[in-house]
């Protein structure tokens, strides 16, 4: 069933075919992002009435003081807030060592009024520390990132329902389910390989029964690949790196990338641009999502999600237990 946004993108496409048809439907994030914080919002105003005050809970650890870390962290903070969720900040110092990280982990792990856990990545550390292991030390019942081996290993698998999906992949499919586009039966084509983004696109893509094409730096005559696209999603990290002239007409275009390109007319003297040629690509697309307000604000909608859900699954696990 389709909700109201997903029509109202379905009827603004639908009216514009043929001679019409020239620019794409944008794809609003900041628009889809506030329906899923509405909800949630409601989820755990309903907790709350059922379990007599009962808050999700969410500690974010954080290592050193970069400032962009310090920016994210406060947009998921400020989201956190506004939905109910009990949210709390752990700094470490940048003279951190791999062991007080590890221990700060274990700590929040076997703190059973926490229900999510996110290690805020880079690590801003003088010493050296592993991310891989850090990630993994993190609770899979409370790895809200969806990043450890056993939550990815779940996903890989198709077992949906009993894992974290990782937040930026999860906002993407988020987004074109608002379209109305069907996934199943479609050619879908990833562009970037990451942990983060472009490998667990590509299995929530394949579970939801597309045919998946992943490319990658090594990937021959990438135009090609991309003109075989129905749904594309680019996390590939490079400005602009898709043209519009690769697209076939109709492709739902789901850009991942932020990058920053000078621009002198800008106070800054740069403005933030996408993995995908917008001006170019919102000529023959279907569907697209612009950059900034695409997939980012739904990143961090899609980690109170987790939250959430984690909440839920805790207090099942409860209920079952009495």
């Amino acid at each position: 069933m389709l909700t109201l946004a997903a029509l109202s993108l379905r009827l603004r496409a639908s009216s514009c075919q043929g001679s019409c048809r020239s620019i794409a439907t944008v794809i609003s994030g900041n628009k889809t992002s506030k329906l899923v914080r509405e909800r949630l919002k409601k989820e755990v105003e309903n907790m709350r009435t059922q379990f007599s005050g009962f808050r999700p809970s969410l500690v974010v650890l954080q290592v050193g003081d970069r400032d962009d870390s310090n920016l994210y962290i406060s947009h998921k903070l400020k989201a956190a807030a506004e939905i109910g969720i009990d949210a709390k900040h752990v700094r470490l110092p940048s003279s951190a060592t791999q062991n007080e990280v590890l221990q700060s982990i274990m700590a929040v792990n076997d703190n059973l009024s926490v229900h999510g856990l996110i290690v805020q990545l880079p690590l801003d550390s003088v010493n050296a520390i592993d991310n891989e292991l850090v990630t993994n030390a993190v609770s899979p019942e409370k790895d809200v990132d969806g990043l450890s081996c056993i939550n990815a290993g779940k996903l890989s698998r198709g077992d949906l329902n009993d894992c974290f999906i990782p937040c930026t992949p999860n906002g993407c499919m988020e987004l074109i389910r608002q379209t109305g586009v069907s996934v199943a039966g479609k050619h879908a084509v990833v562009i970037g390989r990451s942990k983060i983004v472009g490998a667990p696109m590509h299995d929530l893509l394949l579970w939801s029964h597309a045919t998946v094409t992943t490319c990658h730096s090594k990937t021959p005559d990438l135009p090609k690949q991309v003109g075989r696209a129905d749904i594309l999603v680019v996390g590939a990290g490079r400005a602009e790196m898709v043209r519009g002239e690769w697209l076939k007409e109709g492709t739902v275009v789901i850009d991942c990338g932020i990058n920053h390109v000078p621009d002198e007319t800008k106070a800054s003297g740069k403005r933030v641009v996408g993995d995908v040629h917008y001006a170019s690509a919102n000529e023959r697309a279907a569907y697209i999502t612009p950059v900034p307000g695409g997939v980012g604000p739904m990143t961090v909608a899609m980690l109170m999600e987790n939250t959430v859900r984690s909440a839920q699954r805790f207090l099942l696990k409860n209920q079952q237990r009495r």
